[in-house]
């Protein structure tokens, strides 16, 4: 069959890049830093409970999953196949806090290197926001990276602990 041939068969489609462009949220930057104030900022946060100071997971999880938003979706995962989950607020903050209360039982404390080797999976956001909830510095590490790279930016870094899955660990990391 010829080129010709399909282009009287099908229909030729037109798109119009101005018909599904999305306006910026931010159309004047200069304004909107002169507007900027500290005390707004601080309002639209919740901070942690009995004022124990700030924690961006809890920011962005928890204080949903405490309110009436608890039963909306936080994250929503595409697979590579089409596939889709859901997680809710009140999902996200049981995941999260079972990952924290894991790195907890294994001795991890505030400030500990949590290196994360994952693939882009909901266990990714999971890993990290888990971590973060324990005040711990988070390192993602590029799952396409071999094992010399993963060793060497660990070492640097003073990894306490790796959070990665059965499959990428012994493809990845040295015994």
């Amino acid at each position: 069959m010829r080129a010709s041939d399909n282009a009287a068969r099908y229909a030729t489609i037109h798109k119009d890049p101005a018909s599904f462009a999305v306006p910026s949220n931010l159309a004047d930057y200069r304004a909107v830093c002169a507007a900027f104030n500290w005390e707004a900022a601080r309002k639209g946060l919740s901070g942690l409970p009995q004022g124990r100071g700030l924690n961006i997971a809890y920011e962005a999880v928890d204080r949903h999953a405490y309110g009436p938003r608890a039963d909306r979706t936080a994250l929503r995962w595409i697979g590579k196949t089409g596939e889709r989950r859901d997680y809710s607020y009140r999902e996200l903050v049981l995941a999260t806090n079972r990952l924290a209360n894991a790195l907890q039982s294994m001795g991890v404390k505030s400030g500990d290197n949590v290196f994360v080797l994952l693939g882009r999976a909901p266990e990714l956001y999971v890993a990290v926001l888990g971590a973060l909830k324990m005040k711990c510095v988070v390192t993602p590490l590029f799952s396409a990276f071999g094992p010399e790279p993963i060793a060497t930016r660990m070492e640097i870094g003073d990894a306490r602990v790796l959070v990665t899955t059965e499959t990428l660990y012994p493809r990845k990391v040295f015994l």
